[in-house]
């Protein structure tokens, strides 16, 4: 049965959110951006076209003087939230995603007029689990919030690139090998570690892992391994199981 907790306060989703891992970041973006009055989305990698998900999208090099026209415009009456902001395109399917000082300078200078700072911080070619390579996540050193995420449907898979986005890295976290059969302790491996999960997450930001797509109570039953799992291996306050398709909490392990 899905809890009646709020999403917002689940995820500690205010302020400058950084959503990492697999399995519904960006979802989880969509999700936090409706239920806020004032809200940017963006992200610090590239990430799929998204016009559909916001209010006004804008293709900037100036995210602060759009979130400033934006204020304006709402000011007159208008609804520009939530708010895309973007710096270009990539190609034709995906946009850029600014560097993570333009993040942290649009933070300072309105992020007080903001309800909070969505954003994408990593990659994972629509895979339900990953383990970041080298030069990710691009989280900004003043994030408030990160949301590692991972599925519970790649439980009982095979450790592959089919489902898992850069096995290899996984494997060396959750110690599995290639193709052995993924359980719950090998996701809590992975959402609890500074290689994992919680790799660069700034000093004072919170961490809330997520495991998303409990779509019943099998899936759910999963989740609280993968939960209870994470709980003993890092110092996190909770971690949120959910159904990011409909926007709802189905649990908060503690």
């Amino acid at each position: 049965m899905d809890s009646e907790v709020d999403l917002v306060e689940a995820l500690s989703g205010r302020g400058v959110v950084a959503v990492v891992g697999a399995g519904g970041k960006k979802t989880t973006l969509w999700r936090l951006a409706e239920r806020h009055d004032r809200a940017v989305v963006t992200a610090a990698t590239r990430i799929p076209t998204f016009e559909e998900r916001v209010a006004d999208l804008v293709v900037t090099d100036d995210p602060i003087g759009a979130v400033e026209s934006a204020l304006d415009r709402e000011a007159d009456g208008g609804s520009p939230w939530p708010l895309g902001l973007v710096p270009g395109r990539a190609d034709e399917v995906r946009y850029e995603g600014y560097d993570t000082s333009t993040i942290s300078a649009l933070a300072d200078a309105v992020g007080d007029d903001l309800d909070a700072i969505l954003l994408k911080a990593d990659g994972a070619r629509n895979r339900l689990f990953k383990a970041p390579d080298e030069h990710e996540p691009q989280v900004p050193d003043g994030a408030d919030t990160v949301l590692p995420i991972a599925s519970a449907k790649v439980v009982g898979e095979p450790l592959d690139e089919t489902r898992v986005h850069r096995p290899e890295l996984v494997a060396e976290i959750a110690g599995l090998e290639p193709g052995e059969e993924i359980r719950p302790v090998h996701v809590a491996r992975v959402l609890a570690s500074d290689r994992g999960g919680l790799k660069r997450v700034p000093e004072g930001a919170t961490a809330v892992p997520v495991v998303n797509m409990c779509d019943d109570e099998k899936l759910a039953e999963t989740g609280r391994e993968v939960a209870e799992g994470v709980l003993e291996r890092a110092a996190v306050p909770r971690v949120v199981l959910a159904r990011m398709d409909r926007g709802r909490v189905v649990d908060v392990v503690e």
